[in-house]
């Protein structure tokens, strides 16, 4: 039976692999949605991205991985070794690992801040290398460090809308990863993200009896109900782990 959400059926899910995140989700990330994948450094966010890209591509689905400042090769030799994981999905390119610099270079985007034009430039040269891939996951790690790039909130605010757009047109669900400061309040460094997005995924690091424990809680999710709860998370070679977190206690499932 379908979820209903305002009293019509959810749309098709693009389910994420992580069985308990797709639990939280009601069957998973509702098709074309573009979320924000957000938290501080160490909370396992690109650990997540990437497992959803590869249980995308064992299930035939080709994914892409867009690196803004770290090497495609480094992400591989310090991502955990996941038992599910098979370098043949990036052989047979339904695993696709392209550095965004590249692509900065190709386009003659060397400047320290681009303009709208080029902004729109950048976009549509990042579609179309969907298209030509049939790319249907992709994610961008991170849109803080493209932010950086773009400067302004108004060019942050209309790269965003164009490529959530424009991923939505060719049935794309994507993940945007976003770099806060520990202890902020804030989803989003640029305070723009967050407004744009079609659902916000929050990663945390808590202390907890001496222990750093990493957390995971949907903040919203458009075209699906889902849990609000606060989840610990672990980071395991058979995959991302969700178990609850108990009120005056660690995580945990009784």
């Amino acid at each position: 039976m379908l979820a209903m959400v305002d009293n019509e059926p959810t749309r098709e899910r693009c389910r994420t692999g992580i069985d308990a995140l797709d639990n939280i989700l009601y069957g998973g990330i509702p098709l074309s949605n573009t979320i924000l994948l957000t938290g501080s450094c160490g909370t396992g966010k690109t650990s997540l991205a990437l497992e959803f890209l590869i249980h995308g591509a064992l299930n035939g689905e080709r994914s892409m991985f867009l690196s803004v400042t770290e090497s495609s090769v480094k992400l591989l030799e310090n991502v955990i070794p996941y038992d599910f994981f098979d370098r043949d999905l990036i052989d047979c390119k339904n695993l696709i690992l392209v550095d965004l610099p590249v692509i900065y270079e190709r386009l003659g985007l060397i400047k320290a801040e681009l303009t709208m034009e080029e902004v729109g430039l950048l976009v549509h040269s990042i579609i179309d290398l969907v298209k030509e891939l049939g790319v249907r996951r992709l994610v961008i790690d991170s849109i803080t460090s493209v932010g950086y790039k773009l400067k302004t909130q108004e060019k942050i605010r209309s790269f965003i809308l164009k490529i959530s757009k424009g991923l939505s047109a060719v049935d794309c669900t994507s993940m945007l990863v976003s770099e806060v400061p520990p202890g902020t309040q804030a989803y989003s460094m640029f305070m723009v993200e967050e407004a744009l997005s079609d659902g916000i995924i929050l990663m945390g690091n808590m202390e907890r009896r001496g222990d750093l424990l990493r957390t995971l809680q949907v903040i919203k999710m458009r075209g699906t109900m889902h849990s609000r709860a606060k989840y610990v998370l672990d980071l395991t070679p058979a995959g991302v782990l969700l178990v609850p977190l108990l009120k005056g206690g660690g995580g945990g499932t009784k």
